[in-house]
């Protein structure tokens, strides 16, 4: 039987450039997507695929993602003295979730850098890494393939989910060859390669689950530009020297980093929000007809 996964590495050291001036005093992970951080969507997806165990990659200035995780006395006495119980109830929840950890990046080097931060938390045991800026609006459907994929094989899954191809140089792309269902083998991986040089149609998002052998693979990565250190290229280290996974998957995913997916997000969200979806549907079903969009 393969060991469980039971943590969830969540680098979260970026500056959050794309979405100036708004991140200059604050996290980008606490912006919110209708009424809560997109950090804490995050964190209740591995909760809700079995996780139990968080460790939040930070930096200077996001001590704010601490704090919203923690216990606030003041103001838990301000709402049990006004009565206001039900948002007594929903802060209290946050404090008692799964065990929360940080570790501070000091340096920005990039995701595998902050990826092997985590390295002494984790040991020897498998863990997930959950991107922050790809909200998933599946109750955990594709962390919990992945999760079930890594405990039939053993082996490292990466998110790969389909894009046009004059967006593919964005991310990274791997060749690959079909397994089963949702689950193919990754031959190879190239970032950021131009369309007519892509070895598939196939972009690595932003969920992974690995074994500790990662570890190594980013210990042999070369440094790129500004001495960052690629995950994209320790991927392609770790499956060149075992079996590596893909599982493909086509909906739910936002890149809340983007101001254009971040409403994506917020619109989505509230209208699967019963309470919102009564009045805020016919708001926005109206906007677009004022707008002369429908």
């Amino acid at each position: 039987m393969n060991p469980s996964v039971r943590t969830a590495v969540i680098p979260a050291a970026g500056l959050g450039t794309r979405f100036l001036p708004a991140t200059k005093a604050q996290p980008k992970e606490m912006l919110a997507v209708v009424d809560r951080p997109a950090i804490q969507y995050v964190v209740e997806e591995a909760v809700a695929a079995g996780l139990d165990d968080v460790l939040v990659v930070t930096s200077r200035g996001k001590s704010a993602i601490e704090d919203h995780f923690d216990r606030l006395p003041e103001l838990e006495a301000e709402l049990d003295r006004k009565g206001k119980h039900d948002a007594l109830d929903t802060v209290v929840a946050l404090a008692q979730g799964p065990r929360m950890h940080y570790v501070r990046q000091g340096e920005p080097l990039g995701l595998g850098h902050a990826i092997a931060m985590a390295a002494d938390h984790v040991g020897g045991s498998p863990f997930a890494v959950l991107l922050p800026d790809d909200l998933m609006v599946d109750d955990a459907a594709l962390l919990r393939g992945m999760l079930a994929a890594h405990r039939e094989r053993g082996a490292s899954v990466i998110a790969l989910k389909k894009v046009p191809s004059d967006e593919i140089s964005a991310y990274g792309c791997p060749r690959v060859e079909p397994v089963d269902g949702s689950l193919v083998r990754i031959q190879e991986i190239v970032e950021k390669p131009s369309p007519e040089d892509a070895p598939s149609d196939l972009a690595v998002t932003g969920r992974y689950v690995f074994g500790p052998a990662i570890f190594d693979a980013l210990g042999k990565v070369e440094p790129g530009k500004g001495g960052e250190i690629q995950l994209t290229d320790a991927i392609g280290t770790l499956a060149a020297s075992e079996p590596v996974y893909g599982w493909v998957f086509s909906d739910g995913r936002y890149d809340v980093g983007t101001p254009l997916d971040h409403l994506r997000a917020t619109v989505e969200i509230a209208l699967a929000r019963p309470e919102l979806r009564s009045t805020f549907g016919p708001f926005l079903a109206d906007a677009v007809r004022r707008h002369g969009l429908g």
